[in-house]
């Protein structure tokens, strides 16, 4: 017996004096000084990976989040007193001691584990804890992350080092901070922000010392002490023992453990929402506009070097972003395209509505649920996809509104309005008249001969009632008159929606000037790249890139990341607009525009348009007056200029430019 008792107390002297020292100048420091240099650098600034979140336009209501670990880092002062002694008294009895390595815990670890032959007791303080924690979270590579959790002497004392650097930097409060917002509590909840919504739907404000004391006790052990799955046994006496340490350290009062320890563990369970699926039920068609989020975000090189970077700082960074999607417009799209109802065709009737001038796109609609659970669809009709391959319909995640991998569609007469945008900016008036038979046999596209689609359309057409009744055989003859390159010029232009996907290289210069089919809209593409042209030409020929957002801000509240110009920096989620249209072009097209809906005199639109039925749906409506634009490159009188800056800035006409593209893609 006194042989044991003198060999432990030789063991706590050595082990408190060694430990220490070997930490800050012992084996290993040659081999380790350059690394905990480097490290500890990044440890004082490093921050975890947090959540990011997707609100509606009106920027409180959260539609959805974006997160590997879900996390929203919290300032101690936003944390309940109860949760800070709770940790405390759970994890490092000793923290407002020591200096970043407690003698006496190493002294401690030292002895159980002597006695038990193993390694039953750790001797880690919180610092040393929340510099492993940091170290992995700050690892960019497999290796990185090993060495910061391997069981290894070396690992333990480069961790104690830098603990001890740590706390020459940061004060306890700091310390006790960042380890509360990195702590893994179990049930995908990384700090204690998200402990406290997954375990009790609470801030960490709120905690009260039961509950405190029972997210504490998770940190040893989240699947041993989970209160979830368990039969909440192990998980009370855990937080019992860290009540008791609560008392010991004067936290509480024996008699408020005592009470607190008879209390069951009372939980209210939340599941946050993860990813665009996620998306509550009152919104489930927004799932399409969210998943265009997504593309969007990882084609933006301000968010790293490629796709997977920039999808890592969506789901890791932080974020706060607002959509720009309308409601109001959204719900209307979805009535028109049937969203509610018309789910199981297998025809995808799609929506997208772009705003002249910013390019921001306000609505996503098409017949379709946002869903990943494809049990109940049928199997697909493409012989080629296989016999147990399900079609999308009803329910998809494809992006069949644009802004993803799919090629789109043929797109076809609302490509006519490209080579009359080429016409007018060749100074071409929408009067222009050519006779338009049923068939015409073109000697420009080496015999060539394209019909209509009605004997009715035969007759003597210009831009107006040509475009307002999608006369083919007139558009033939006015693309001979400029030239098919020109028409894919100016496509181009409104868009970089018309490249050749089909890989026949027809809009390539040596081709382009026989691509006669052209306006006829045999080029692939989606309702969003369509939306997104005619917005340009509604916005007096002003091109901008589409854009899902409102704002971004960063987790720090500034705004989001920036854009690299030659002539300074951009608010990623600001407009990205050029002028790439001839204006008078722009405007006179725009005029032309409103002849399928048959908003236009009779006199211009000769008779009849395609249609008719939907002009109330768009809000079209012809004015009493209306002054004709000048031929582009024509001054005008002023009279004519002050009518189309009135007209610019009219609601009237902010409704018809917004038009939608629509179209139809069967499922298979």
């Amino acid at each position: 017996m006194p042989l044991l008792r003198a060999g432990l107390i030789a063991g706590i002297v050595v082990a408190a004096a060694l430990y220490p020292l070997v930490a800050v100048t012992g084996i290993g420091a040659k081999a380790t000084a350059h690394a905990v240099e480097q490290k500890t650098n990044i440890l004082k600034t490093a921050l975890p990976a947090e959540t990011s979140y997707v609100y509606a336009p009106d920027g409180k209501t959260v539609l959805t989040m974006f997160y590997e670990e879900y996390r929203q880092y919290t300032k101690i002062e936003n944390m309940s007193p109860n949760i800070q002694q709770a940790i405390v008294a759970a994890e490092d009895n000793r923290f407002y001691q020591h200096h970043g390595v407690d003698p006496k815990g190493v002294a401690r670890a030292f002895v159980s584990n002597a006695r038990s032959g193993g390694v039953s007791q750790g001797a880690s303080t919180l610092t040393m804890q929340y510099v492993r924690m940091a170290l992995r979270d700050s690892a960019t590579t497999p290796r990185e992350v090993q060495e910061a959790t391997q069981q290894t002497s070396l690992r333990k004392v480069k961790e104690m080092r830098m603990a001890l650097d740590i706390e020459k930097h940061l004060s306890k409060d700091q310390i006790l901070e960042r380890y509360l917002n990195s702590a893994y509590f179990g049930h995908r909840a990384y700090g204690i922000y998200a402990a406290a919504q997954i375990f009790f739907s609470k801030t960490p404000a709120t905690l009260t010392p039961v509950e405190a004391a029972t997210l504490a006790g998770l940190v040893k052990s989240p699947s041993e002490y989970d209160p979830i799955t368990s039969d909440q046994k192990d998980a009370t006496g855990r937080r019992n023992y860290v009540l008791d340490n609560m008392a010991r350290l004067g936290y509480l009062s024996p008699d408020a453990a005592a009470a607190a320890k008879g209390q069951p563990i009372k939980l209210k369970l939340t599941t946050p929402p993860n990813d665009c699926a996620a998306i509550d039920g009152g919104h489930r068609s927004w799932g399409f506009y969210c998943d265009y989020l997504k593309n969007w975000w990882s084609a933006q090189p301000a968010f790293g070097e490629n796709r997977l970077e920039r999808m890592d700082k969506l789901r890791r960074g932080g974020y706060r972003i607002v959509l720009a999607l309308d409601p109001k417009t959204q719900a209307a799209a979805e009535k028109n395209v049937g969203a509610k109802d018309n789910t199981g065709s297998p025809f995808a009737n799609g929506i997208v509505v772009a705003e002249p001038g910013t390019g921001r796109i306000k609505a996503m609609a098409v017949n379709r649920n946002y869903s990943l659970d494809l049990a109940e669809n049928p199997n697909s009709s493409n012989p080629e996809a296989g016999p147990k391959v399900k079609a999308n319909y009803p329910n998809t995640v494809a992006p069949l509104l644009g802004g993803g991998s799919l090629p789109g569609y043929q797109a076809g007469s609302t490509f006519k309005m490209f080579p009359m945008l080429a016409a007018l900016n060749a100074g071409m008036p929408l009067s222009t008249a050519y006779d338009s038979p049923y068939t015409y046999k073109s000697a420009v596209y080496d015999g060539w001969a394209p019909s209509n689609a009605s004997g009715a359309m035969t007759g003597r057409q210009t831009m107006w009632s040509g475009f307002g009744k999608s006369v083919n055989t007139y558009f033939i003859q006015l693309e001979e008159k400029i030239g098919a390159d020109a028409g894919v010029a100016a496509g181009r232009a409104a868009g970089p929606a018309l490249a050749d996907r089909r890989g026949q290289g027809q809009a390539s210069p040596a081709k382009a000037k026989k691509w006669g089919a052209f306006t006829l809209g045999v080029s692939d593409a989606t309702p969003l790249e369509m939306a997104n042209a005619y917005a340009a030409i509604a916005a007096d020929g002003r091109y901008c890139e589409a854009i899902p957002v409102n704002a971004i801000m960063n987790r720090d509240g500034n705004a989001g990341h920036l854009l690299h110009r030659r002539r300074g920096q951009r608010e990623i989620a600001k407009p990205r607009c050029r002028q790439v249209v001839n204006a008078d072009a722009a405007r006179a097209a725009t005029d032309a525009a409103r002849c399928p809906t048959g908003d236009t005199r009779p006199r211009e639109l000769w008779g009849w348009s395609t249609a008719d039925s939907v002009r109330g749906t768009v809000g079209a409506r012809s004015p009493a007056r209306r002054v004709r634009p000048t031929a582009p490159g024509r001054r005008g009188s002023s009279a004519t200029r002050r009518s189309w800056r009135r007209r610019a800035s009219s609601p009237t006409r902010t409704i018809r430019s917004t038009r939608w593209a629509t179209g139809s893609r069967r499922s298979r």
